[in-house]
């Protein structure tokens, strides 16, 4: 799927990123010390993004004229999000190179093709059935088992757009609060631990991992990464296979994060893949100063048609705090503590669940 327009970027050259939010300001934060300029697409008038760029585009997704001028003054564009409209990637790639691959979010951007694409590569996930209304749901039910996750098809994170299923609810009113007719049924994994991988993939198919990260959510939101997992080396080795094998696949070219659920059974552990983000991912934020190349820097040299870096990270474990809502408020508190890095987005007021902020915290190596 790769552009056949090649790009090589120098710097000085514009990257075009859509989305304006955390991610975005980021990875523009990661172009300019490159030497490479971003200009950022949102609609969003107050978007973090805007902050660190010299260039913006405030614009709704629908507006093809503002699509093409955009596209016009840069040489490459990008994504912060994975539910890019379709109809809006299809003007861009028309005029820029637009990378990883549009044609990567049909995949993605669907729970079902998402799960049929994993399970092609011979990869593990959880039971899984497609649900289009409440009679499907009952058979997909009897094939599955309870308890089991009922979620639509597109769209929906940190927990929204799904609804976990257990004995004795009542089914059609699940399936009529989830307002849609596209969903997909999934087993409930009884896991040890939720990891994820963060992958980068290079336009000639270089493939760097950095190290396993362990997540934990709160409220259906990740709270904290920790790297590197505390897993067997073998299993660690068999995740950044996985993501590998995921990011070669679809021919991706930039970051691209893998979740994963382990499993501990009479065998011993195993992994499942839970879900592809082909973007730069929550749970690699501690990459920005627990490691020698971050995702963000990761991210821009593939889609610049640089070398990848080969992540070194920094220290014995390193540590992620997302700020949620008024945690944002006592930031000063993390300023003293040793090893911690404070990192605030710029947004505005805060709100429940939203995330204002991360932490990271590096534990310096044993011995030295």
């Amino acid at each position: 799927m790769t552009d056949t327009r090649q790009v090589k970027l120098k710097p000085g050259d514009t990257i075009g990123i859509l989305g304006g939010g955390q991610l975005g300001r980021m990875l523009a934060m990661a172009a300019a010390r490159l030497g490479l300029r971003c200009q950022v697409f949102s609609p969003d008038p107050d978007s973090p993004a805007f902050d660190v760029v010299l260039n913006a585009t405030c614009a709704e997704y629908a507006d093809v004229e503002a699509l093409e001028l955009f596209a016009n003054d840069v040489d490459v564009i990008t994504y912060e999000f994975e539910n890019v409209p379709s109809a809006a990637a299809m003007v861009l790639d028309a005029r820029r190179p637009v990378l990883p691959n549009r044609k990567i979010l049909e995949t993605t951007q669907d729970r079902l093709a998402e799960k049929d694409f994993v399970t092609r590569l011979g990869i593990g996930t959880a039971a899984y059935a497609d649900v289009t209304s409440v009679s499907s749901l009952r058979e997909a039910i009897a094939r599955i088992g309870l308890p089991a996750v009922l979620k639509t098809r597109r769209f929906g994170y940190d927990g929204k757009g799904q609804a976990i299923i257990r004995e004795g609810d009542d089914i059609a009113k699940v399936w009529t609060s989830l307002a849609t007719k596209s969903a997909i049924l999934e087993a409930f994994v009884p896991y040890e631990r939720e990891i994820s991988v963060i992958a980068a993939r290079s336009v000639t198919g270089q493939v760097e991992c950095f190290d396993v990260t362990e997540n934990e959510h709160r409220d259906h939101i990740l709270k904290i990464s920790r790297a590197p997992a505390p897993i067997p080396a073998a299993l660690a080795e068999e995740a950044r296979s996985i993501a590998g094998k995921i990011a070669s696949a679809l021919d991706y070219v930039g970051v691209l994060a893998v979740e994963m659920f382990v499993l501990a059974n009479g065998t011993g552990p195993k992994v499942l893949v839970n879900e592809i983000a082909p973007r730069v991912h929550n749970s690699g934020h501690w990459t920005l100063d627990g490691a020698s190349v971050s995702q963000f820097e990761q991210h821009i040299r593939a889609i610049a048609g640089w070398p990848l870096g080969k992540p070194v990270r920094h220290g014995e474990i390193v540590t992620m705090t997302n700020l949620i809502g008024d945690e944002i408020n006592d930031y000063e508190k993390w300023l003293s503590v040793p090893g911690a890095t404070v990192h605030i987005y710029g947004k505005g007021a805060p709100r429940p669940g939203r995330k204002m902020g991360h932490v990271t915290e590096v534990r310096p190596t044993k011995g030295k």
